[in-house]
Parts: structure tokens; C-alpha cells; sequence
């Protein structure tokens, strides 16, 4: 929000973690600090009869990569930046070869999105979505429909912003929410109630983690797999999605998955009234503290609303003139995705909110302050990613995993991907899953000799559903830290969402991708 035109930093919320869950976060980082090289140096001296001098090295590096990812010894971000490094010293390729791809147009996408979701927060714009969707009178004071709206306002704003984000802003305004509902209790039934141990103050934190992370996956900038996944398919398939046609192959997946969830976390968390007097009351008084609109929330839904535009533009030509009509194809050449987020971005720096003093949307020290580490991840993963199919090493994986599992009918490999990745989801980053499993599931089926999309779709949607530990995510970490979710309640509703996950992503791929022409 703004303050004598200064624009004032979106509050941090920090991890709580027991002594317990310290000690052993500390040994895991001290552990995988020695086990990384140790890793890499027993690969690279390992005879592996087949591969070439690059793909042996590469294959070693991997190893190292992928231990210090896991165990987290160092930032995930400079791994996958030292990971390029011993490429070009290992000879695995040049350094113009390994480095090219942190220049790669998704980094840009990514570059452009991430400036305009920082001038949203700055300027409390996502503030103003979130309580203006809570005030509808519909919600009114039923808890049910509470959880609900909560839910779906984070879904909604994680298809625009990172999830990580979208939690830290739903997270106070969860928390007044819950305490304004203990208040109510106490006042209707005469006796205390502890917010720290409702069970609908367990819900409400679950759901702001669970939805922000559902949402992400309804638009390629909604989560950083998405777009990794959309760049390795491109890249090694020859495949592009574009963004309007992911939105329709996601966002009828991401309404599906929305309503399982919110009656899980209905019922496994079900509120201790039905109704209770005073929550909208309490959203109302909240929105209201916001205040009539500012040039800075003006400005930066101008700036969000020229980005959308130009991002749906090309499918609304393909779906007028056809995907390969010269319409569309002039389109995207001269607009590419990464260009359309890099000139809403510009937009922030050129339009003002108080002239006379020259000041604008968005200033480079805000510009600073924006994950640059997901884009030297997100570099790295795609340098690696490549580097697997120019040396064939991820021809020689897919190779090797179709000999032991036999796996050669296409949905039978998609499943499987889905569950592979959900799985390294929960011990590493997202970003990390879906740069380790979306490679050799393409490889996999190209092995095959299937169609590698839907297996690669699913690793993608796979790597953004790690709900079972505090560790799995962000928005996780965030929502334990409140102290209001006990850990066996997390582990209780993440193994069952990742269940019906697994289930639901792998039907909405099989209905939508044949619908889309896709398979």
C-alpha cells in the first residue's frame, strides 16, 4: 500500500519450526553437503558401457544436482546454477551451449509476470481482490460458505501470482477470520474458544495452502512448473501450448480438483458451528480499511489487464482463423508470450502516481525484491533438461525404465508420471520435481514410441501437488507455522488430496487432451 507515495513492502511470514524438526532439517543439510560430491564421484568413475564421455558426466552431475536439491546443503537456486558450471567443466558442453538457456524467452515470461504480481502486493491490489470476493453477500455467516469463498479467492489469485504469495496474503486474512469466529462461538455458547485448536481454524489454514497450490496450475505464470513444463515440451517434443489453450486444458481440472477439496477440508475439519454472527462483519470492516482506490492499484490492474489481453489474444485467433492461419501466426511472432509480460512490466514504470513528484508504479528497488532465484532455477533446470537429450542421456533413462517396467501404453506411462512426481514433489521443491521428472517421462515414452505429452502434462501437474508434509511446500511451511495445524492433520489431508489428485489429474488429462486434439 502506499504511505507519502512510498510503497511499503509485503509482510514476510516465517517458518516455525519444533527443536525436533530443526535437528533434523540440520542434518539432512549438513548430510547432503558431503553426499553430493560423493555422489557425483562414484557416478563419474562408474563404467556406464553405452553412454558417451558428455552423457557419463552429465549422468554424474545429475546425481550431485539431484542429492543437493533433496537435501538442500545450499540454496536449490545455486545448485541448479552450479549444476550449468560442471557441465562446462566436465565437457559435457560450452559454456554458450549451457548458459543459453537463463536467457531462454520463459525466463522473460517469468521475469515479466513476477514484476507485475510485486506491484499487485506493493500496492495491496491482491488485497483488494481477496477481501472484495470474501464481502460478497452470499457468504454471509456461514462457515461453510466461509471456507469456501476463502478457498476459491486463493485459487483464484495463485492463477496470477506465485502460490507462495498468495498464501502469505491469505494468511493474516485467515487469521482474523478464525479469531472473529472463536469470538462469536464463545458469545453464543458462554465458553471459550481457543482459535489455536478449532478445528475450523485447522481448515482454513489448510485451505489457504491447498487452494493456493491448486490454483496454480489454471495458467502457465501460476506456478513455476508449468511453465518449465510448457518450455521441455517445445523444446524436445516440438509442442507448444499456448496460454490460452493450457487455461482450457487446466482451468475445467482446476474447478474439479477445487470442489474435491473443499469437501475434504470441509469434512475432515468441519466447523464447530454451522453459522456464527459476525464474520461478514469482519470481512466488511477489513475492506473497508482499504480505502478507495489508489493510482498504484489503478495502475497495476491497467498493466495486469494488458498482459491477460495480450496473453488470450492468440487463442481466440486460433480458435477464429485456425492455429496455423497467417493471422495467428503473425501474432506470435511479433507477440510472443515473454514479450506481451515484458511490455505490461514496462507499463509499471511509465505510468504515474503522483506526476508532479515523478513517481511511478513500481521502482527498481521494488523490482528487487522478486524470487530472482526461480528464474537462475528455472535457468539451470532447462539447461540441464536440454543438455539430457543433446548427449542422449535421457534416451538412454527412458530407455532403461521402459526395460523394467514394461511400461508401453501411454496412460498407463501418464499415471505413473503423475505419481512419480507427486512423490518428489513431497521431498523437494516443485520447481526441482518438475525439472527432474518431466525430462524422463518424455524420454520414457519417446522410448516407447507413445505420444510424450500427456506423460510430460502429468509430471508438469504432477510436481505442483506436495501436500503432506510442512517441508513439501511453501504455502505448507507457512500455514504450520500458525500453530494451528498439528502435523499429523497435514500428513492426514495431504496423503488424501494426493490421492485424489493423482486420480483427478490423470481423468482431466484423458478427457481434455483428446478434446484439444492432443491425443
Amino acid at each position: 500500500m502506499e504511505s507519502d507515495g512510498e510503497l511499503q513492502p509485503f509482510p514476510e511470514v516465517k517458518e516455525i519450526l519444533s527443536e525436533a524438526e530443526e535437528r533434523f532439517d540440520r542434518g539432512r543439510r549438513t548430510v547432503g553437503l558431503f553426499l553430493g560430491p560423493l555422489v557425483l564421484l562414484a557416478l563419474y568413475f562408474t563404467p556406464m558401457p553405452g553412454l558417451s564421455h558428455q552423457a557419463h558426466a552429465l549422468a554424474a552431475i545429475l546425481g550431485g544436482v539431484v542429492t543437493y536439491w533433496v537435501t538442500e546443503p545450499i540454496p536449490i537456486p545455486i545448485t541448479a546454477v552450479l549444476g550449468a558450471v560442471l557441465c562446462v567443466l566436465l565437457g559435457v558442453a560450452p559454456v554458450a551451449t549451457a548458459f543459453a538457456p537463463f536467457a531462454d524467452p520463459t525466463v522473460f515470461l517469468f521475469l515479466g509476470s513476477f514484476i507485475l504480481a510485486e506491484a499487485m502486493m506493493a500496492h495491496g491490489l491482491d488485497r483488494r481482490f481477496a477481501f472484495s470476493i470474501l464481502s460478497i453477500s452470499w457468504v454471509g455467516n456461514s462457515t461453510a460458505r466461509i471456507l469456501l469463498v476463502y478457498g476459491g479467492t486463493a485459487a483464484f489469485v495463485s492463477m496470477w501470482i506465485s502460490n507462495t504469495a498468495t498464501t502469505a496474503m491469505m494468511f493474516p486474512i485467515g487469521l482474523g477470520i478464525i479469531h472473529a469466529v472463536a469470538d462469536m462461538i464463545k458469545a453464543q455458547t458462554g465458553k471459550d474458544a481457543d482459535p489455536m485448536k478449532l478445528r475450523f481454524g485447522t481448515g482454513m489454514m489448510l485451505m489457504a495452502a491447498y487452494a493456493a497450490s491448486v490454483g496454480g496450475i489454471g495458467t502457465p505464470v501460476g506456478s513455476p512448473p508449468n511453465l518449465i513444463g510448457i518450455a521441455l515440451i517445445e523444446k524436445s517434443v516440438g509442442i507448444k501450448i499456448p496460454f490460452f489453450q493450457w487455461m482450457l486444458i487446466s482451468v475445467p481440472m482446476l474447478v474439479v480438483m477445487f470442489g474435491v477439496l473443499a469437501t475434504l477440508m470441509y469434512f475432515l475439519h468441519k466447523p464447530e458451528v454451522g453459522r456464527v454472527q459476525g464474520g461478514s462483519e469482519y470481512v466488511k470492516r477489513e475492506a473497508a480499511k482499504l480505502g478507495k482506490w489508489t493510482a498504484g492499484q489503478r495502475n497495476a490492474l491497467i498493466a495486469f489487464g494488458v498482459a491477460v489481453v495480450l496473453w488470450v489474444i492468440p487463442g481466440f485467433l486460433a480458435v477464429l482463423f485456425g492455429t496455423d492461419s497467417p493471422q495467428a501466426k503473425a501474432y506470435n511472432g511479433a507477440v510472443p508470450e515473454s514479450a506481451a509480460a515484458l511490455i505490461a512490466a514496462s507499463l509499471l514504470f511509465v505510468l504515474p502516481v503522483d506526476w508532479k513528484r515523478r513517481e511511478f508504479t513500481i521502482t527498481w528497488r521494488q523490482v528487487t525484491r522478486i524470487d530472482w532465484g526461480t528464474l537462475l532455477l528455472f535457468g539451470g533446470g532447462l539447461s540441464l533438461g536440454k543438455l539430457m537429450f543433446d548427449t542422449k542421456l535421457a534416451e538412454a533413462i527412458g530407455t532403461g525404465l521402459l526395460g523394467l517396467t514394461g511400461a508401453t501404453e501411454v496412460w498407463a506411462m501418464t499415471f505413473a508420471a503423475i505419481v512419480i512426481s507427486i512423490l518428489i514433489s513431497e521431498a523437494t521443491s516443485n520447481t526441482a520435481s518438475a525439472n527432474m521428472a518431466v525430462p524422463v517421462m518424455i524420454a520414457l515414452a519417446v522410448a516407447a514410441g507413445t505420444n510424450p505429452l500427456p506423460p510430460a502434462l502429468g509430471a508438469t501437474l504432477g510436481a505442483s501437488w506436495g501436500f503432506m508434509l510442512p517441508v513439501s511446500t511453501p504455502p505448507n511451511a507457512i500455514v504450520y507455522g500458525s500453530g494451528m495445524v498439528p502435523i499429523t492433520k497435514m500428513i492426514r489431508a495431504g496423503i488424501v488430496f494426493d490421492l485424489c489428485g493423482a486420480v483427478l489429474i490423470w481423468v482431466g488429462l484423458r478427457v481434455m487432451l483428446p478434446l484439444m486434439g492432443l491425443a
